[in-house]
């Protein structure tokens, strides 16, 4: 059954919120990853150095997730204006109501997700 306006309104506005925090959460991640290691020279233990490392390599792994997170959102914010939210992209079918809740960003349904990740897309 499709999404009423009512509804797709109440996700956009989700979205909106997710986008929203997701951005402030990605600039801070950027800025740290950005950050000049004040403390490089020689009086720094290679172990700092290494825990150093280690923490801006996991920074940066969060920030890829983030962006590819905040792309699914973004493309979920065009299929609202599209008309078009709520609609598999693979199948044409309409994503259930559940699946949205719990992701609003989702553009597959679960079947068409799992034909893809096998390879039948």
């Amino acid at each position: 059954m499709p999404l009423t306006k009512v509804e797709v309104m109440k996700f956009k506005k989700r979205l909106e919120e997710m986008r929203g925090k997701l951005t402030n959460s990605l600039q801070a991640n950027t800025a740290e990853v950005k950050r000049p290691d004040e403390a490089t020279g020689y009086s720094q233990h290679q172990a700092d150095q290494g825990t150093d490392d280690f923490d801006r390599h996991i920074s940066l792994e969060v920030t890829t997730q983030e962006f590819d997170l905040l792309k699914k959102i973004d493309h979920a914010l065009q299929k609202i204006e599209d008309g078009t939210y709520g609609v598999c992209d693979l199948s044409g079918d309409p994503i259930p109501k559940l699946r949205l809740e719990a992701m609003p960003y989702a553009n597959t349904t679960v079947q068409a997700q799992e034909k893809l990740e096998k390879g039948h897309y």
